[in-house]
């Protein structure tokens, strides 16, 4: 039975070294735009009215802490109602207590990723090509991606494994699922401007989009605790909900993840595992030998939904190109 390593226990980056002023700010700046350009509140909002909602799912229930809308939805998509009870009756998982989001596209400063490309990024790219070496190349024999590619995103997500994130994933996925719900979606109306056609057709979008985007992050949550038989509040990772050395969203995980070892199990926290599903990751999407430039910038899109990301994990590609 392939198994998750690096669940349900301490996360394997939190004795590492202390990160720099740079990363840690980048790391920030990232939980709250998120990989798809969502831009939401890093905080809570205030704390929900006592009045119930009457929505699709029913009026809410007080022992849901919140949570009764997702809760309802997951149970009517098919996920046992015990496991979905049990989780979000935990008191490891927060409340749900808002979540404050624009009805306008965020913009992304096109300087969150520099320092990746001054002395002690790139050092720490080449560090990275130089001690996964072997993980690297065998997972570009395997699956035909440029061993730098991967080299590269896996030091911009997670400095090559030292931060891979402390949050609570499906707390993190579950609040950006909850964006449609009625309470929470009157209360983002209320706070832009209730009357305003144009800002409610805009939040009315963004609730969709992240509705949409996010709960099936939820759901994939519950299909890899039941899949790998692990506690689904285990998953620990960034305020984006992605976790491992390649920072996958749980969906990522469940499509792409590849035991890179043949050891029979596969976890993103052990380099061969982590750099076979990056490239299988990036072959699913189009990369192969040879690809034009523009190509290979259609095929990072997919990993992260950024001009600035795209830009700077190609820089250091083709840094590492000029060394391997």
């Amino acid at each position: 039975m392939v198994t998750v390593l690096g669940i349900g226990r301490s996360n394997p980056s939190e004795s590492r070294s202390v990160k720099p002023a740079w990363w840690r700010a980048r790391v920030g700046m990232a939980a709250c735009l998120l990989a798809a350009g969502v831009l939401v509140a890093c905080g809570p909002t205030q704390a929900p009215r006592a009045r119930r909602s009457a929505g699709r799912y029913g009026p809410a229930i007080p022992g849901d802490r919140g949570w009764t809308y997702l809760k309802r939805k997951l149970i009517a998509d098919g996920v046992a109602r015990g496991d979905v009870d049990r989780a979000f009756s935990d008191p490891r998982m927060p409340a749900f207590a808002g979540l404050a989001f624009s009805p306008y596209q965020p913009k992304e400063g096109k300087t969150m990723y520099r320092n990746f490309l001054g002395p002690l990024g790139t050092s720490t790219a080449r560090e990275c090509r130089s001690s996964w070496s072997g993980s690297f190349e065998r997972a570009e024999r395997r699956f035909g991606v440029d061993a730098n590619v991967c080299a590269a995103i896996i030091t911009v997500e997670t400095q090559c494994g030292r931060n891979t994130g402390r949050s609570l994933v499906l707390y993190r996925v579950a609040r950006l699922a909850m964006a449609k719900d009625p309470d929470n979606y009157r209360r983002n109306v209320e706070r832009w401007g209730a009357g305003d056609a144009d800002i409610e057709q805009r939040l009315r979008a963004r609730a969709e989009y992240l509705e949409g985007t996010f709960y099936p992050e939820v759901r994939a949550v519950f299909t890899i605790a039941k899949q790998q038989r692990i506690d689904p509040l285990g998953l620990r990772g960034s305020g984006a909900g992605a976790f491992g050395y390649p920072q996958f969203l749980p969906s990522s995980y469940v499509n792409h993840a590849v035991d890179g070892n043949g050891d029979g199990r596969i976890s993103l926290y052990d380099a061969d595992d982590a750099t076979a599903s990056c490239a299988n990751y990036l072959r699913h999407y189009g990369w192969r030998p040879g690809i034009s430039h523009e190509q290979k910038r259609s095929v990072v899109w997919r990993y992260n939904h950024s001009d600035s990301y795209i830009d700077t994990v190609l820089a250091l590609t083709d840094q590492l190109d000029a060394i391997y």
